[in-house]
């Protein structure tokens, strides 16, 4: 039974993002520097979605990271 459901899960989901990816046709250009890249609305949209994940991602294990250190003890040396 949770397969079927799963499978719906992932059927479901794949039709949002071919309807989102049919509705979003139309090309914007980016520029950074000298460099410019034209491409569709949708592209863009998911790429900065996963470049936001990613750098969420190790944003968040930095900052605990960062955390984890201050609530070390400190040696001294001197």
């Amino acid at each position: 039974m949770k397969r079927y459901f799963y499978i719906s899960l992932a059927v479901i989901i794949t039709i949002v993002i071919l309807i989102f990816t049919f509705q979003n046709i139309g090309n914007v250009s980016i520029e950074f520097l000298s460099v410019s890249i034209t491409l569709p609305i949708s592209l863009l949209v998911i790429g900065v979605y996963i470049l936001g994940m990613l750098t969420g991602g190790s944003v968040f294990a930095f900052l605990k990271t960062i955390v984890k250190k201050s609530k070390e003890p400190v040696n001294k040396t001197d």
